[in-house]
């Protein structure tokens, strides 16, 4: 299993659009068998922060992601709305470990 948090910074003209992009984003990703999770977070008191969680079955399964038609289009669509390049850090989880601790369910959101 493997954790990606993704650190964006966007314009401030650019919040709404960046939202509804990374939220069609996150409703297809989830449904690619190597996702577990794929949540958009917006900072509390900065609207232009955001972190996406992202939760992969395996250590391959970010790259298989990368490949999907609904990344490119994310990623070509916020491409000019960011302030700053997004980061990213990597984590293994200590707990929970299990898959169905992790899963969220597609129909939720």
């Amino acid at each position: 299993m493997l954790v990606v948090h993704v650190h964006c910074h966007v314009k401030p003209e650019s919040v709404a659009a960046f939202r509804r992009a990374s939220l069609a984003n996150a409703r297809a990703s989830i449904q690619e068998p190597g996702i577990l999770r794929f949540d958009v977070l917006e900072q509390e008191g900065d609207p232009t922060r955001f972190a996406l969680v992202e939760v992969y079955r395996t250590p391959e399964d970010p790259a298989r992601h990368k490949e999907t038609e609904h990344y490119a289009r994310w990623r070509d669509a916020v491409a000019q709305m960011m302030a700053e390049p997004r980061t990213s850090t990597k984590f293994a989880p200590a707990w929970p470990v299990s898959d169905e601790a992790w899963a969220c369910d597609p129909s939720e959101g």
